[in-house]
């Protein structure tokens, strides 16, 4: 006996019927009209395999010459874990995560070299100005963070960053809708129509960058995005000289899952962006396939600025490239209480206003 064959409605998921007026499958629920064809099609495409291949090269970084790590000495915080590579000149004597006190552990040896580096180029001078600025006008501000000697420890610090360089073959299919309205003198009417859209291409990735370092929250890092890697150079040691540079601590295989992720999400948002002109746009299927994926070690510049206030711990991140300045601020709630307190009856006092013009 011949297998019978039943589909579902891609508009609605109603069982469709064949209908002889029309010679197509139809929905007896929402009155779409399907060819047989188009949805073998649709049924071939829902039942393929969506998930995403991403699969990388992850090899980067170059070993040390010899004598080339000469006179660095290697930091560790006692506190949060972080080692910290200093030169012999600059020292260290305070953590740039968690301001708490390290110590040396020795000379700088092992570890991968980094391929490039983006010099500073806004010295401590830019950092005190944009910080001292990002305070302006803020009345709540508890005090201590006005204060110039706090201001001063702002710390000039080489993060590393795994660069993922990648190209995409993409496809996605979504469902969406338009939606007609009219009346007449009895009912408003409503008419939906449904559109199965595919899109596909490739896109280029390049320098996707990755924190490489635990105690660099990764949300501050990418806050202070973009970096502009033409000011990139081969990495040498005298780019170091004035400043830390922070050792990863993440290496670039734990960092594919967060490159993956941005990679998508660009990739989504690229696609989307071509679907317009609907009233709804839902995504049904989605495919990424990355080739060529091969990861670089980088170390990126930032100031960083962190302080403890009612036990509760705030960092300040600038750009050492494009002066970009993010940080979350505390609030004084004593200053609060009495901000509020001074304009409470000011606000009676409108409200009451407005009541007696309105009675």
């Amino acid at each position: 006996m011949a297998e019978i064959l039943e589909y579902e409605c891609p508009c609605c998921g109603g069982k469709l019927e064949f209908n002889t007026g029309v010679q197509t499958l139809k929905c007896p629920f929402c009155d779409s009209e399907f060819s047989l064809d188009v949805l073998k099609q649709y049924e071939e495409d829902k039942n393929e395999n969506h998930s995403d291949d991403m699969t990388w090269n992850t090899k980067p970084g170059s070993q040390w010459d010899n004598g080339e790590t000469d006179g660095m000495n290697v930091y560790k915080c006692g506190s949060c874990g972080g080692q910290i590579i200093a030169d012999q000149t600059l020292g260290a004597s305070k953590c740039p995560y968690c301001d708490n006190p390290i110590v040396m552990t020795g000379t700088f040896s092992g570890d991968l070299k980094p391929d490039y580096v983006i010099p500073f180029k806004l010295d401590k001078n830019a950092a005190i100005t944009a910080l001292s600025k990002h305070l302006e006008g803020k009345r709540l501000l508890p005090k201590v963070f006005k204060e110039q000697n706090h201001i001063e420890e702002i710390k000039g610090v080489y993060v590393p960053v795994w660069l993922f360089d990648a190209d995409t073959d993409s496809r996605f299919r979504y469902k969406a809708t338009k939606k007609k309205r009219w009346s007449d003198n009895k009912f408003d009417y409503i008419e939906t129509s449904y559109f199965s859209v595919v899109r596909e291409g490739k896109l280029g990735f390049q320098y996707v960058p990755v924190d490489g370092s635990s105690k660099m929250d990764d949300t501050l890092m990418e806050s202070i995005e973009p970096f502009d890697f033409k000011d990139a150079v081969p990495f040498k040691t005298a780019y170091l000289a004035g400043y830390l540079a922070d050792k990863y601590d993440i290496g670039s295989k734990e960092s594919i899952g967060r490159a993956n992720d941005r990679i998508k999400s660009t990739t989504e948002q690229v696609f989307r962006d071509t679907v317009s002109d609907y009233d709804s746009v839902t995504v049904e299927s989605s495919k990424v396939h990355l080739t060529n994926g091969e990861a670089k070690y980088a170390l990126y510049p930032v100031w960083l600025l962190n302080t403890i206030w009612n036990d509760q711990k705030y960092t300040f991140a600038m750009n050492g490239q494009t002066g970009k300045f993010v940080g979350d601020l505390p609030i004084d709630k004593g200053a609060a209480f009495r901000w509020f307190a001074g304009i409470l009856p000011i606000c009676v006092g409108v409200v009451y206003l407005i009541l007696r013009l309105i009675s």
